[in-house]
């Protein structure tokens, strides 16, 4: 049995920019969350039985306490924002189970219902549908992989180390030096990704990472320069770690069965004659 973990946060910003728009009789922008219901549909269609979304309900974390330049949901068109709770209301109603995070984000989610899915035995394959690098470091061998549903590819294990030279353990560390613009942290100046991943294929953490440059045995001319920075930023490269690193402590069911799906609830009706009267 396979189960698909799906980034609806992600989904609904790719159908909300990749469809023209389309509105109900009230007005309110609908086409991302019906683009994403189908795009789900066509996943059951095609073979998937167990099923799980989730979406950020809020845009900001428990990360913007740590980091005041995290992400946030500043910027981001209300007509996208207002379909948040519509997708969760819909996704819920087509029988689907879907868990929306406000203290955690949407990649936390994926990250502890992957960690939790893995320890049974009776899941062949756990697949985590969003190209997010974040979501590298939880991938296992090709047991937990990733697929991009764009592109439809599958990253596992080797994949991980092929796109970005490191395992996924780690790739909170690559992420803390390099940095993640999308998330709203810089990584730390002159560790850039050939450097970072040379030196952790190397060390894997940053705890592991001698002081002395000259003993690192990497092929980086400014190897100094980056021990130094390293060691002036420490503090802020374990932050931004902290940051990198997902969350699988949270308790999102009691068991896999939970999460199949067994048809639209009564409530759908009235939802898909929304969608379809437009």
């Amino acid at each position: 049995m396979d189960l698909h973990l799906i980034d609806g946060t992600y989904e609904l910003f790719r159908h909300y920019y990749a469809i023209p728009s389309s509105r109900d009789r009230d007005g309110h922008e609908i086409a991302a969350v019906r683009g994403v219901l189908a795009s789900v549909m066509g996943m059951i269609n095609a073979g998937a039985t167990h099923v799980a979304v989730a979406t950020d309900h809020v845009i900001e974390s428990f990360r913007n306490d740590l980091w005041p330049d995290y992400k946030t949901g500043e910027g981001i068109d209300p007509d996208l924002l207002a379909q948040f709770q519509l997708l969760e209301d819909a996704l819920a109603a087509m029988g689907v189970a879907v868990w929306p995070m406000v203290e955690f984000e949407a990649d936390d989610a994926l990250a502890a219902a992957a960690s939790a899915a893995a320890r049974d035995p009776g899941v062949d394959r756990i697949i985590i549908c969003t190209p997010d690098k974040d979501l590298a470091q939880c991938v296992q061998g090709t047991r937990v992989v990733q697929m991009n549903r764009r592109t439809r590819t599958i990253r596992d294990e080797a994949g991980v180390v092929a796109r970005f030279g490191v395992p996924p353990a780690s790739i909170p560390d690559y992420l803390a030096l390099v940095g993640d613009a999308a998330d709203g942290y810089p990584g730390l100046a002159g560790w850039g990704a050939k450097s970072s991943a040379a030196v952790l294929a190397r060390y894997g953490h940053l705890e592991s990472i001698p002081r002395d440059w000259r003993t690192w045995g990497v092929n980086a001319a400014n190897a100094g320069a980056l021990a130094g920075t390293l060691a002036r930023e420490g503090d802020r490269a374990h932050l931004f770690r902290t940051l990198a690193t997902l969350r699988t402590d949270i308790g999102l069911f009691d068991s896999v069965d939970e999460l199949r799906w067994r048809g639209p609830t009564p409530a759908f009706a009235d939802l898909a004659h929304r969608f379809s009267a437009v």
